[in-house]
Formats: C-alpha cells, structure tokens, sequence
C-alpha cells in the first residue's frame, strides 16, 4: 500500500487511498510530501486537515520523528487561538489542524493560502460523519494554488464529494472485501438483567491487568460506568469528546504508558489514534453500523498479533444481523480479584518544549537527583507546556520529595501525580 501511494503522490495524482486504520497510511502520504517541500521557501505549502484533535497532534509528531528539518504547527480548538496566531506570523511548512479551527483562521486571514499546494483529508469519511463539511468545503475554496489533493478513508467511498475539486485521481483501495481479522477471536458475555455494569465489572477482574478498550455508544455511558469503577477501585481512565482536550490529551498518554490498563470510549477512539499493544476490545455497547463494530475491533489484532473482542449483551439483547461470524459465550463468575494497580504512575512536570525542556534533560535529573535507575523510567511525552513521566509505583513518592525543589535548566520545577 505504501509503495503503491507513494508512487501514486511522486507522479504527482490526486490520490484517493483506502486502508484499515493502523495500516500505514500516514507514512504513505508523508514521507513523498516531506520530499516535495521547499525548505528554502519560507510559506505553507502542505495542508493537513483531520477530524479530531488528537489525530492532528499525532500526525505533527509523526513529522517531527522523521527529523524533517520543516517547520509543522498544529491547530485546534480548546486552546487560546492567539498562541496559534502568533506562531502563523511565520509561516510553517506544513499546517495540521481540525477543520473547525483551520476554517477559523482562514477566514480571519490568518493563513495565507497563496502558496498552499498539497492538500491531504485524512480520515476524510470520520470528518463528514462528524459534521465537518462546511468548515472543508471553506477551507477547499480558498485553495486556488493547490496542485495536489489526498484523500484518506478506513472505509468504502461510493463518490467523493464535488466541493473536494478532485480531477482524474486515483483510487487505491486496500481494504479487504470481508474486513475480516483473521486473528481476532470473538466472545460473548451474557448479563443477567438489561444493566451491564456488573458483567463489565467481572468481565474486567477476570482480564486482569491486560490493556483494553472499552466502548460504549454515549459519553454520559462513559461516565456512569466510570463512576462506578471508581466506587469499586478499578483504575480506569476515559476519552470523549465532552472532555477538555487536556484531559483528552492526559487519558491517552496515561493509557499508552501503562497507567491504566482500562481506556473507557466512545467511537472517537476508534480510528487514527496510535493506542499500541492492545490485547482486548470491550463492546460494552454494541454499535448500531457495521463499519463502526469493523473499526473498533481494529483496535486489536494487529500487524500478525492476536486479540479478542468481548461483546456484553443484556439478558434479552440480541444479537445485531451485522455481526456473522459464530462465537461462543463465556460464563462470568465472582471470584476473579481486583486487578492490582498497574506497576507504573504518571508524574506531571510543568515544563515542555517551550521552555526547551526535552526528555534527555527530564531522565537526567530523575536519575541524578530523584536516584531513579534507567528501569524505573517508562515513556516521557513532553508537551509544549508540560511532561508526562511514567515512572515505577513504587518509586513515585520518595521521588517527588527528593524533587520539590530541584530545578531544570534554571527552572524551578512543579512535580506531581497526575490525576
């Protein structure tokens, strides 16, 4: 697929590229823009527009891993425009955003779209079921200067919509005709009344500390179930679009580095976002479409790994037309544990790439100061403003006294659990 669409950009085509989630598409469109950059030309020249917050930053550290020497700001809301607009006073290479923000800043005249001649609409069919049409079809028409167009969808396409302004592209569709996982098992979990909150909650200590996904159809669903959990003393953590986006951003860091083994969701989570290893998918609800049952099992059983997906029914549900694959029951019973506490924390820093903090200097002075071994350190995500550590559990308080007064480079340091 990646061959095939690099191709396909380097012949300079619109390309109209299909493939499931966790595929590669990224890269596939990426690395041919990045050659296409003029580093020398100091204007926007790669346009990037996706359909949710955390997609778009995952794609702007996705460009700067490949050590690119272009300049990549990201956009969207649920953060002050301002700080965006002082940075587009200087125009980046590449701009990756939500088209609810982008749109804002075009019509402010923030962007200047005279040198804009890549254009990409990833995860294109998420952005339309999520409303988005208006604010793309803004964005599109100011973009007299584009040459190229990409589009990027996880599903089928019957057409592509006439506002995209796409002419003799080509379409290379890697999506399989059955999109069945061939190693994902499914499983059914049978409640005894129409509420599930207890077959989950048993369903979850016979798992054990395995990470899994669990999805649900409704944000206010996500957060009763969490209460709940909470009021048991599961550790869990949840991902919505009700959240503001630091709490967004804290939930998917704390999940990826093993803070929490329980990611409750909606179908949000259920396209582009890098959630690594996952052993199980949890359909607390089961999902009204096809496509969306399709993409949350996508979560699992991935590049030759194995995974199972648990589907809970009510004593009375039935089981949807969609779903054609045959599957066994498992019967739930009271004596599996509570899951212990994941083996690592995340600590909170107030300090990130904006005051050039990197990770280097944070492993450096959690091992000189706060007597950490390298083991005893898991992933760092440093932000712009802030860092998330994972750290051993067992290690978290002696090193948060040791570090209340400590500083980096100069800075006095604010260091807790976060919450």
């Amino acid at each position: 697929m990646q061959t095939k669409a690099i191709a396909a950009i380097e012949q300079n085509k619109d390309l109209v590229l299909l493939a499931p989630t966790g595929s590669g598409k990224t890269l596939a469109f990426l690395l041919p823009l990045l050659d296409k950059l003029r580093l020398d030309v100091q204007q926007t020249q790669v346009l990037i527009l996706a359909p949710a917050r955390e997609l778009a930053l995952q794609l702007e550290q996705v460009i700067k891993s490949l050590g690119s020497d272009c300049k990549t700001l990201c956009c969207y809301g649920g953060h002050l425009i301002q700080t965006e607009r002082n940075s587009l006073k200087h125009p980046p290479h590449i701009i990756v955003g939500t088209p609810g923000r982008i749109a804002d800043h075009v019509r402010r005249g923030h962007i200047c779209t005279n040198n804009i001649k890549y254009l990409v609409l990833d995860e294109f069919d998420k952005a339309l079921e999520l409303g988005f049409q208006s604010e793309m079809q803004d964005i599109i028409s100011e973009l007299g200067a584009a040459e190229q167009r990409i589009l990027t969808s996880a599903t089928n396409m019957d057409e592509i919509p006439t506002f995209v302004r796409m002419k003799g592209y080509e379409t290379l569709n890697f999506i399989p005709d059955n999109q069945i996982q061939e190693n994902l098992t499914l499983k059914g979990v049978r409640a005894e009344a129409k509420d599930k909150l207890d077959a989950f909650f048993k369903l979850a200590c016979m798992l054990g500390n395995e990470p899994m996904v669990v999805f649900v159809n409704h944000r206010e669903a996500a957060e009763r179930i969490s209460a709940h959990l909470n009021d048991m003393g599961l550790a869990h953590d949840t991902f919505h679009g009700g959240l503001k986006q630091e709490d967004r951003e804290k939930a998917l860091i704390k999940f990826r580095n093993g803070s929490h083994h329980i990611l409750l969701t909606t179908d949000l989570a259920s396209r582009g976002l890098d959630i690594p290893d996952i052993k199980y998918v949890i359909h607390y609800h089961l999902p009204n479409q096809k496509e969306a049952f399709i993409h949350r099992n996508g979560r699992t059983a991935r590049m030759k790994s194995s995974g199972i997906a648990y589907l809970i029914f009510a004593h009375d549900e039935p089981i949807p037309e969609y779903i054609e694959d045959s599957f066994t029951f498992e019967i739930l019973t009271d004596d599996s544990p509570l899951p212990t506490l994941p083996d690592w924390q995340t600590i909170y820093v107030d300090h990130g790439k904006k005051d050039k903090i990197n990770k280097v200097d944070i492993v450096g002075l959690f091992m000189k100061k706060g007597n950490l071994q390298k083991e005893d350190i898991g992933l760092i995500d440093v932000l712009d403003y802030s860092s998330f550590v994972a750290v051993q559990r067992d290690k978290v308080k002696p090193l948060i006294n040791l570090l209340q007064n400590e500083r980096i480079k100069g800075k006095k340091l604010r260091i807790m659990v976060s919450t």
